[in-house]
């Protein structure tokens, strides 16, 4: 009875050992790498900036800008302004999150320097259902939000995707993913054109 106890005490604190070593390897690793995660993360939100707004310079406009995401939750973005070949704005670009299906879907969303129309919008970050939610990265979706007007969208089951409009079809056998988009920009265009007036940024811009 006695070695069996010592055994199992034996197993045991091998066990712990062995977790708080593993534990320690994963919490050294990712310290490691974290830097060059950032500037991974940091490279591709450059690279599509420059997809949403070609021909143009980003410079930070705002920066922390926190974002109420709802339920006591905040976020923070940076809100970056596109800067044309002529010195002249031609619109701003900025973080965006939201929970999704799966898991945090993480967009870069561009609006026209005047803060009324949506430019577009591309993918950051997603682990969504592949083969359903993980279409928020196709141009059936995003495309519907070309031009739309900057206020509150609307997600509908059925009409015309082509048609430019508050109005976003969802993507068929993925409504919660398209939700969470809708849900995105609902929460971020009114906060952040709230922030770019605050700051005494003119319609234009400048």
């Amino acid at each position: 009875m006695l070695k069996k106890v010592w055994l199992y005490i034996e197993q045991s604190w091998l066990l712990i050992v062995s977790s708080f070593i593993f534990g320690l390897l994963i919490a050294v690793t990712n310290t490691a790498w974290q830097p060059r995660i950032e500037q991974n993360k940091k490279d591709k939100l450059n690279n599509l900036m420059n997809v949403l707004i070609a021909d143009a310079e980003f410079e930070l406009a705002v920066p922390d800008v926190q974002v109420d995401l709802g339920r006591g939750k905040f976020a923070k973005s940076n809100v970056y302004k596109a800067i044309g070949p002529a010195g002249s704005c031609k619109g701003y670009c900025f973080g965006a999150e939201g929970a999704g299906f799966a898991d945090k879907i993480e967009l870069v969303i561009a609006v026209d320097a005047a803060f009324e129309k949506i430019e577009g919008y591309s993918v950051l970050s997603s682990n969504e259902t592949p083969g359903f939610g993980d279409q928020i990265v196709n141009d059936f979706y995003r495309q519907q939000f070309i031009g739309a007007p900057l206020g509150k969208l609307n997600l509908e089951k059925t009409g015309d995707d082509k048609k430019i409009d508050d109005e976003i079809v969802a993507i068929s056998g993925a409504t919660v993913s398209s939700t969470a988009v809708v849900n995105i920009f609902n929460n971020y265009l009114e906060q952040m054109k709230a922030k770019i007036t605050a700051e005494g940024i003119s319609a234009d811009g400048k």
